[in-house]
């Protein structure tokens, strides 16, 4: 049960971002775009898979419906900006690549690069959800569920590693599908992250034992030597 929920989870991504990527230009002609669909989706279809079987608890984390009746009133704003904000992104990719192309097309080298930093990002995301099974996606106290502190790893060398793998993600997929716009609007998309980063931090030294000497060892949120 629990890798048929991972797995239609995963339909219903892939079939989103199509959605958002392909119907505002109205054709399939699109070969980037196609790529990035098809090695999203069986990346996701892989790990899920996996991790049904060899961490079923952090997908049990993943796949879990709907808001706590404890999440931060704070963090449901940022949620729904932070939702908002990536489905417009979204959408402005097709329509900056085939109708207003403010900029020149990125040469082939940057679109390389951009799906490195792509893969790079889901590999971050990927190994941050693998080792640590309480890495819901709305915020709120797992008393319930025993949370402990995870602090080796990922989680040893930033605070927010799911973010940082998130950054890389955004970077890498404008330019993978070659708009510099896109590449210019991430820290605009990227601000509710920022902002759900501190509402987090407030949430996690109030309800999680230790999470307050874990900020002192490992002192970076999100990018090591930076912030």
């Amino acid at each position: 049960m629990l890798m048929i929920r991972g797995l239609i989870r995963v339909a219903l991504q892939v079939l989103v971002l199509g959605a958002l990527l392909f119907l505002p230009i109205g054709t399939w002609q699109w070969p980037r775009a196609l790529q990035f669909l098809v090695v999203m989706g069986s990346l996701s279809l892989i790990s899920t898979v996996a991790m049904a079987r060899m961490a079923p608890a952090s997908l049990e984390a993943r796949v879990k419906k709907g808001a706590t009746k404890n999440q931060p009133r704070a963090d449901r704003f940022a949620t729904l900006f932070l939702a908002l904000f990536h489905i417009a992104w979204f959408i402005l990719i097709p329509n900056d690549v085939f109708r207003w192309q403010l900029f020149p097309k990125p040469p082939i080298g940057m679109a390389v690069l951009g799906a490195a930093m792509f893969l790079t990002g889901y590999g971050i995301m990927l190994t941050a959800v693998w080792q640590n099974a309480f890495a819901t996606p709305i915020l709120g106290d797992q008393s319930e569920r025993a949370q402990t502190l995870i602090d080796t790893g990922i989680y040893g060398r930033v605070r927010h590693p799911m973010y940082l793998g998130h950054l890389f993600f955004l970077l890498g997929l404008a330019l993978w599908l070659e708009s510099y716009l896109a590449l210019l609007m991430v820290p605009l998309v990227f601000a509710p992250v920022i902002a759900r980063i501190l509402i987090e931090e407030k949430s996690l030294v109030e309800t999680l034992p230790g999470y307050s000497g874990y900020r002192n060892r490992v002192p970076y949120r999100l990018i090591p030597f930076v912030w």
